[in-house]
């Protein structure tokens, strides 16, 4: 029998930096679309990304309760931008090197969507209800589960084949998101006030999406979810080491 794919799965840091944590329904997600969901404490030293990447068949960057440091993409930070984990960021960047380096399949959620942009040379708004005219709610409050708002998947893109059509509904819980996107990356999903919603990389031989909603949440409710997640295993299946 072959063995199932090992999925690396980063962790969020409590603002006292005390403690490592992550919903269960990441792993959830993972694990029933075929794969062993594996928790990555944040550590900040290169050498530990390099044996985890010579390890794991998969990454998947989660959310956040932190805010990308604008200065890796050279600007300020305006009032409005939440709280900077450089430990969150610097273990993603590092992941993210070796992911690079050996083409490992990546999935980014929320902020792993905004710091892969950044970590390829884009750009991001800070603040998108106080830098986006007639911005949508893109924070929304009450159930988890709820699809707060539209958005529109671009015709032949890896994403409109999970979703079987040119609409989806999703749930949304940043305030930032992508301004500038990277030369090496496609948008392939908006929002209806243009906020951009889902990425791929265009080199077609390596794996790489990322969202700006929280897929794994409702996952066994929703069929796109449960694509996207089953995509990124059977992806991930490819590179057993």
């Amino acid at each position: 029998m072959a063995s199932k794919p090992i999925i690396g799965i980063c962790c969020r840091m409590d603002i006292d930096g005390d403690q490592f944590y992550l919903r269960k329904q990441y792993s959830e997600a993972v694990y029933h679309a075929g794969g062993i969901p594996v928790l990555l404490p944040l550590i900040s030293d290169p050498e530990y990304s390099n044996s985890l990447l010579e390890r794991l068949d998969g990454i998947l960057l989660s959310g956040s309760n932190s805010d990308v440091d604008p200065h890796r993409y050279k600007e300020d930070p305006i009032p409005q931008i939440g709280s900077i984990m450089t430990r969150r960021d610097q273990t993603d960047w590092n992941l993210l090197e070796e992911v690079f380096r050996k083409k490992v399949p990546l999935l980014g959620i929320c902020f792993g969507m905004q710091i892969l942009n950044v970590f390829l040379g884009g750009s991001l708004w800070q603040d998108i209800p106080t830098q986006i005219g007639q911005a949508l709610k893109h924070s929304q409050r009450g159930l988890d589960e709820y699809k707060s708002h539209t958005i529109k998947i671009k015709p032949h893109s890896l994403l409109h084949r999970l979703a079987g059509q040119d609409e989806a509904k999703v749930n949304s819980f940043h305030h930032q998101g992508v301004k500038s996107v990277a030369s090496n990356l496609e948008c392939v999903a908006e929002a209806g006030d243009g906020v951009i919603e889902a990425l791929e990389l265009k080199e077609e031989d390596h794996f790489v999406l990322a969202v700006q909603w929280h897929p794994e949440i409702g996952w066994n409710q929703d069929p796109l979810s449960q694509r996207i997640f089953s995509e990124f295993v059977s992806a991930a299946s490819g590179v057993r080491r």
